[in-house]
């Protein structure tokens, strides 16, 4: 697993052993940005929230390619040691919380652009996304990707469902967040 492009092109991300955290693929993770660059233009000055964070390759993808900071929520002991290994070896302005993402108080920030990419079947974006909104994290119109099993489907009050795409076994969806 490596970033795919901007200024860490090419550099190795640390997983942590076993099957506990499923990191996103890299063709998965070059498609969706595609699809981010080409609704967004520029990653440049972006505050981003890296939900069910896992080893961070989606938020350090964005810290990458220039955006401003990055939030990174992950609880698992494991994930967690990856992740700070991967943002220490990159660098970047990097906060991790080692928390449940349903547990968080309020926003130091709206962020601007949210990763989640939760365990699969398990119904966790719904309620996430939820807590999110209510909780100041996501910016009025803030673009919102979340990652499920390709046979889930997803529909939540306030936000604009702006592209679902199917890559193996996962489904992207492009949110837009309405408030």
């Amino acid at each position: 697993m490596r970033i795919i492009a901007g200024r860490w092109r090419g550099r190795a991300l640390a997983a942590p052993p076993g099957g506990g955290t499923r990191p996103t693929a890299d063709r998965v993770r070059e498609a969706l940005f595609s699809m981010l660059a080409s609704r967004l233009g520029s990653f440049e000055g972006l505050q981003v929230l890296d939900a069910f964070a896992g080893t961070g390759a989606l938020g350090l993808e964005a810290l990458s390619r220039g955006a401003a900071r990055a939030t990174f929520v992950e609880p698992d002991r494991a994930a967690l040691g990856a992740l700070r290994a991967n943002i220490a070896k990159l660098g970047g302005d990097a906060t991790v919380v080692a928390q449940r993402v349903e547990t968080l108080g309020r926003a130091p920030a709206p962020h601007h652009l949210a990763f989640l990419d939760p365990p699969y079947d398990q119904q966790l974006a719904r309620p996430a996304l939820a807590h999110l909104a209510a909780r100041g994290w996501l910016a009025p119109q803030a673009l919102v990707s979340v990652e499920t099993s390709r046979d889930e489907t997803l529909a939540i009050d306030g936000f604009e469902a702006d592209a679902t795409r199917d890559h193996g076994k996962a489904r992207l969806h492009l949110l837009r967040y309405a408030g």
